[in-house]
């Protein structure tokens, strides 16, 4: 008979593959528009495919990948409209979860807010973009959780995922990665303050920074595939 413990590592291991993988998508390692071998991840986590696949299809339920038929599976791209629509969605949800944050004003949380933020100041001036991605994940992650709403978490989390791309784009070629964590800090201070509307404004103007430094890398891109020979 199958004992309960695997039980429960057989149910967990699909979770434990879909978050990693993710996370090798938010931080860039696996980039838009690269293919997702199956063998491979499966060989990485020493498992059958089985899992993967599960975890596959869980991530294409959250639009991070995409399935072609007799190709494969692949981190999926997003067009500029829709990463611009989706960073005007998240400036709202944004000032959102920072008033909420500041009403709930949590010594905790602070500190782990502050621990977050001098780990990016370190990751910024070593020119780690890919620690400092997933450092910044964790912060608006944290605050999101703070912040104490359902559905607010699943509207976020759908959206922001979805602009992997851009994000790292506006770290690495936007100047993100020289001015972010000072933004962040300001995050911090704000929220810190326990005003709601401060805290709110120093999020929504972090995200519109961070729009303005997406389309600042994207124009450069263009710029350069077009004067390629």
């Amino acid at each position: 008979m199958t004992s309960a413990l695997q039980l429960v590592r057989s149910s967990s291991l699909p979770m434990l593959v879909q978050d990693e993988i993710e996370r090798m998508i938010m931080t860039g390692e696996l980039a838009p528009g690269m293919r997702i071998n199956e063998s491979d991840v499966a060989a990485g986590f020493g498992t059958s495919r089985g899992p993967v696949r599960e975890a596959l299809r869980a991530l294409e339920e959250t639009g991070l990948v995409r399935n072609e038929k007799n190709r494969g599976v692949f981190v999926r791209e997003i067009q500029l409209d829709e990463a611009e629509e989706i960073y005007e969605l998240r400036e709202a949800l944004e000032e959102i979860i920072g008033r909420r944050v500041a009403e709930r004003l949590d010594p905790t949380l602070l500190q782990q807010l502050e621990e977050l933020v001098g780990a990016m100041e370190d990751a910024s001036a070593q020119k780690d973009a890919g620690q400092y991605a997933a450092l910044n994940l964790r912060f608006h992650e944290r605050l999101l959780e703070a912040a104490g709403s359902r559905k607010l978490t699943e509207t976020y989390r759908r959206l922001v995922k979805e602009l992997h791309l851009f994000r790292m784009q506006a770290l690495t070629k936007g100047g993100g990665l020289d001015v972010s964590a000072d933004e962040h800090r300001s995050i911090l201070a704000a929220i810190a303050s326990g005003d709601p509307a401060s805290a709110g404004a120093a999020l929504r103007k972090h995200v519109a920074a961070s729009r303005a430094r997406m389309l600042k890398a994207h124009r450069q891109q263009t710029q350069a595939g077009s004067q390629s020979p």
